[in-house]
């Protein structure tokens, strides 16, 4: 490797990692932002925080690393520029694709690196991330509670005074608010001296024994004067188990990506083995219900009676055989026919759009490990002619165009995957959108710094101005 490709790889390096580390830590902040109602109030030890983020890094890194290549290409080429080192590169008789060159293979090796990475590192992180997020309550049950305040944990608000205990499973002073399934608020209320949970990692039930208080129902008379009294029923006992379901816990919105999805957890071989099942399954759905309506709405009965009445051995009018009261049984009958058809078909699409969806969601999935290796290549012959081009290093106007790039690239990206979800735009097409809009961009710009042609012609924008500055002020001799 010749000198100027060990210091340009060296600069470029060197500013990548600065680069990636800053972002790196930005959106770990936002990580811990969007998820910090799950992380605060629930007496989560610093090991388990650790945890936590730590399972969500890898989701961050399709976001980090393309802007990271971006920002440290204009930066890099933009110091080289500014400092006349591209002048003397360039009279030295070395073009602009040679000096690219020890890069270049760099930022192919980083695609690689990042397809496997997005391929087999962030689909485990996923599912350990989602699932550590699932049963947080279980393997620590007393996090589902805390102390002083009510804590929506299931079908039931808690308050507990005090915690103690291995794990903080001794409550003491526990007060229990039952949601009303009709949404008129809380009809039942416990109260116990204290208590002790009791749960199973292989289990989704989380057992609370109650020990020594009393239980209170509402009761909603028939008669609507006697509701006024507010009667109510009080009953007291010793010792009260609670069975709590824990599936509902912890459930914040993540990106359109619930538990039950499970299409980012699954690496490209997974995928391609779950799409060739989906697809299966939805055309054996929609031959299997198209035959069964036919068979239900008798199709095959009124193709018979179409062909009969063609050869005349039924009159063209078949209702004129029947009486003026069966008539109207027949089409009273009939109406009500194509309406339950009708709702049902209109269920049966609702079912299959979900399901075409879902699929969707999976082909995403799919390109989405392709398009981020893609990225990273895209990014840098975007960033490293554009620095080439504007002459400008340091933290002023290259973020400024990194950031402008970057919020285009990800815009059309999520337009791109949201159009798709809906089966609104084709898959492939939603998830390389922002990559066949940018590529051109790429191209232009490698081909303008590498012809030496500046990033917008000024003069033709000034001279215009400058003339109508002549006439308004012209000058005094």
């Amino acid at each position: 490797m010749k000198i100027l490709d060990k210091y340009l790889l060296k600069t470029f390096l060197i500013t990548f990692t600065t680069v990636f580390v800053i972002l790196f830590f930005i959106f770990i902040l936002q990580t811990i932002w969007l998820f910090i109602s799950e992380l605060a109030g629930k007496d989560l030890d610093i090991f388990m925080i650790l945890k936590f983020l730590m399972f969500s890094m890898p989701r961050i890194i399709p976001l980090v690393l393309p802007l990271s290549v971006l920002l440290a290409s204009i930066m890099t080429f933009g110091n080289l520029a500014e400092n006349y080192e591209f002048a003397a590169i360039k009279s030295s008789g070395i073009s602009l694709q040679r000096a690219m060159r020890s890069l270049t293979v760099f930022i192919l090796l980083l695609s690689v690196v990042a397809f496997f990475f997005a391929n087999n590192v962030i689909p485990y992180a996923e599912f350990k991330f989602i699932n550590f997020r699932k049963n947080i309550a279980q393997v620590q049950p007393a996090l589902a509670i805390s102390e002083g305040q009510f804590s929506d944990v299931g079908v039931y608000n808690i308050k507990v005074n005090k915690k103690s205990g291995k794990k903080g499973s001794i409550l003491t002073g526990v007060t229990i608010h039952k949601k009303s399934n009709i949404g008129d608020g809380s009809k039942t209320v416990i109260k116990a001296k204290d208590g002790e949970l009791i749960s199973n990692e292989e289990s989704n039930t989380l057992q609370l024994v109650l020990n020594e208080g009393n239980y209170y129902e509402d009761i909603v008379p028939q008669k609507y004067e006697e509701r006024s009294k507010l009667p109510f029923a009080r009953s007291s006992f010793k010792k009260y188990t609670l069975n709590i379901d824990l599936s509902q816990l912890n459930q914040v919105d993540v990106d359109e990506n619930r538990s039950g999805n499970t299409n980012t957890m699954l690496t490209v071989n997974e995928l391609s083995y779950t799409l060739d099942s989906l697809r299966k399954n939805l055309k054996t759905e929609i031959i299997s219900y198209s035959e069964n309506n036919n068979l239900r709405t008798g199709i095959s009965s009124v193709d018979t009676t179409k062909r009969k009445v063609k050869e005349g051995k039924l009159p063209e009018n078949i209702l004129s055989l029947y009486s003026k009261e069966e008539q109207l049984l027949i089409l009273t009958i009939a109406n009500s026919n194509v309406l339950s058809v009708s709702y049902a078909i209109e269920a049966s699409k609702i079912n299959l759009i979900n399901k075409q969806k879902n699929i969707n969601n999976h082909v995403l999935a799919f390109y989405e490990k392709f398009v981020v290796a893609y990225a990273c290549i895209m990014m840098f012959f975007i960033g490293a002619p554009l620095g080439a081009i504007i002459r400008k290093g340091g933290l002023g106007l290259p973020i400024i165009f990194a950031v402008l790039i970057f919020i285009a690239f990800h815009f059309i990206n999520t337009f791109g995957k949201r159009i798709s979800q809906e089966d609104g735009l084709s898959p492939f097409l939603g998830s390389w959108l922002s990559s066949i809009i940018l590529t051109p961009l790429a191209l232009l710009l490698t081909h303008r710094a590498t012809n030496d042609i500046g990033l917008i012609n000024m003069d033709v924008v000034l001279a215009p101005i400058q003339k109508i500055i002549k006439k308004i002020f012209p000058s005094k001799k």
